[in-house]
């Protein structure tokens, strides 16, 4: 723990940021729940993608998600309560989860409401992921949470989030983006551009064609505003995508030689279940 920090900067597993970036920002996360029909696991603990995509095929179903219990979220809180003076604590936008909410009533619970900041990311996958680093980085400079919140919330509506699908099945079943009706059914090579608005995914200009093209396509088309980009970082988040996918990707950023880092992670088990395999994004803060 850094000697200068105070505040424990924690998330929900959503945030989907590599151990690596975890380790390097002193980050915590806690697990949300995956329920394979009657079963229940821990995101990122007891399952993993690849096994969500093979109950899923098997059974034409896909996977449910919950919040972790009430009971987590005070143990969770407590923990990080036991070593440092106060939490912000992260979660997935609360138009998709209650997340916030139970941590909320958690901080309540155990009557420490004057030391746990719930921020609502209004956003998901990296997109909370470079907001959780942001505050990262001002805990390490001393900061107070009240004052890491404030900086935060003033990006949260920076925070660019979009990615294309490979397949249109899972976030259809979920629900979770509204406007995919129309498109579904008959609508072979079709890959929708997905992006978060106002806490909410909501489907865009539609690709069609083999996925390795379309993702070039989207990059491209994302290029006049990642020039103007925060150039800190800019993330490429995906479900299991080929690595030379992936690359190409990696390419195209690099040529607009704008970005210190770019950092590749693969979205985790909350994500995958919504979004469905073959999913790329690419995040970052708009400048």
């Amino acid at each position: 723990m850094s000697k200068m920090r105070k505040v424990a900067i924690i998330s929900d597993s959503t945030c989907d940021l590599s151990k690596e970036l975890l380790e390097r920002y002193n980050i915590s996360t806690f697990p949300l729940h995956i329920h394979l029909g009657e079963e229940q696991y821990s995101d990122g603990v007891d399952i993993t993608p690849e096994e969500i995509y093979a109950w899923s095929d098997k059974t034409k179903e896909t996977p449910k998600t919950s919040t972790l219990s009430p009971l987590e979220a005070e143990e969770c809180l407590e923990k990080q309560l036991e070593q440092y003076d106060e939490v912000v604590c992260f979660c997935i936008s609360e138009t998709m989860s209650s997340c916030a909410n139970v941590m909320r009533l958690a901080a309540r619970a155990i009557e420490k409401e004057d030391k746990v900041f719930v921020v609502n990311s209004e956003n998901l996958s990296t997109g909370i992921g470079l907001l959780v680093i942001q505050a990262a980085i001002e805990a390490d400079k001393g900061l107070g949470a009240a004052e890491i919140v404030k900086t935060v919330e003033a990006m949260r509506s920076r925070v660019r989030s979009s990615f294309v699908v490979d397949t249109l099945t899972y976030l259809h079943r979920g629900g979770r983006c509204s406007g995919l009706a129309a498109m579904v059914g008959g609508t072979l090579g079709l890959h929708p551009y997905i992006a978060v608005v106002d806490g909410k995914m909501q489907p865009g200009k539609k690709y069609r064609g083999r996925m390795s093209k379309v993702i070039g396509h989207y990059v491209e088309d994302l290029k006049e505003d990642l020039l103007k980009a925060e150039t800190d970082r800019v993330f490429i988040t995906h479900s299991g995508c080929d690595e030379a996918v992936i690359n190409a990707v990696k390419a195209q950023l690099e040529e607009l030689n704008r970005f210190e880092e770019i950092l590749v992670t693969q979205a985790g088990c909350v994500v995958t279940s919504h979004c469905g395999p073959g999913t790329l994004g690419v995040l970052y803060i708009a400048g």
